[in-house]
């Protein structure tokens, strides 16, 4: 008996998602939704990079480093951690290819 009311109500539920797909589907493609949530993203977007703006404007009155700033520096820290790494298998390398000193 339970089993009989599930197939009944997953039946329902299929037939109304794919008519709700439908619609929303229609309703999201429509120039009527697009226009304006591309305008609000548009002036999100806008406000948002005057917010970080502002924020760069205060840390650095502060003396203290922007994240343009905290950045750059991570990007050199990085680089240098490259860099010692390759010398470090360099030396390696070359260590490697070395013969034993002492006779051994």
């Amino acid at each position: 008996m339970f089993e009989e009311g599930w197939k009944v109500w997953k039946r329902g539920y299929d037939a109304w998602e794919a008519q709700a797909n439908q619609v929303f589907e229609a309703w999201l493609k429509s120039p009527l939704m697009l226009t304006p949530a591309g305008a609000m993203m548009s002036a999100w977007l806008k406000a948002r990079a005057q917010r970080e703006k502002a924020m760069g404007v205060w840390w650095s009155s502060m003396g203290l480093p922007t994240r343009a700033d905290q950045d750059r520096t991570l990007h050199a820290l990085n680089d240098l951690q490259s860099r010692l790494i390759d010398l470090e298998d360099q030396l390696h390398d070359l260590r490697a290819e070395q013969p034993p000193k002492g006779g051994r």
